[in-house]
């Protein structure tokens, strides 16, 4: 009889155990996801921001249709990537497709500013840079929410391979998120000195 009532107090504790990892498993996951939801709402901005940015340039700019074909292009991958990473976030694949249309769509607007420098009536356009502060304060925000992303990351990818938590993961077939990198357009190296 007590050890009856023994095993069955180590089983309802082992059960509670369980329970307890398995849902700060859910917890952390969820958590992740939602700061990838703040993520998206700073994208969405973004990209909202990129076809006004377009028309007010294709006034003065119109020997760089290149460029700016160039520019919607990027626009257009970034949001079919954020699209696919909304429905699946933390999917490796889904991430690193994100990053990589983001770099790219980075890349194409660090050409649109370039090039518009050599146009001072763009510069100068009320219009133009307003947009150019609209776009430059939600890319702070876009590494703000990545930055909270990741952290939501590598919490719960530290409950799922840790041990006891990789135990009851594997169980119940959770795995590890992928975190977002995007390249910070405004990241510097840092200066090489050199002595003799």
């Amino acid at each position: 009889m007590l050890t009856t009532l023994v095993l069955l107090g180590v089983l309802v504790a082992v059960a509670l155990w369980a329970v307890g990892i398995y849902n700060g498993l859910i917890a952390g996951r969820n958590a992740y996801k939602n700061a990838f939801a703040q993520i998206d709402v700073q994208l969405t901005r973004r990209h909202d921001l990129i076809p006004n940015l377009v028309e007010v340039a294709k006034g003065y700019m119109q020997h760089e249709r290149e460029a700016l074909e160039a520019v919607v292009r990027a626009r257009s991958q970034a949001v079919s990537a954020q699209d696919a990473a909304k429905a699946n976030p933390g999917d490796p694949a889904t991430m690193a497709a994100l990053s990589g249309a983001e770099n790219q769509l980075t890349a194409t607007l660090g050409r649109l500013f370039a090039l518009s420098e050599a146009y001072p009536d763009l510069k100068a356009n009320q219009n133009m840079m307003q947009l150019s502060e609209e776009l430059s304060s939600t890319e702070n925000k876009v590494a703000f929410a990545r930055q909270a992303y990741n952290d939501a990351v590598m919490a719960y990818n530290n409950k799922v391979q840790m041990f006891p938590g990789n135990i009851v993961a594997g169980m119940f077939n959770f795995v590890a998120a992928a975190l977002l990198e995007i390249d910070n357009p405004a990241k510097r190296e840092a200066p090489q000195v050199k002595f003799g």
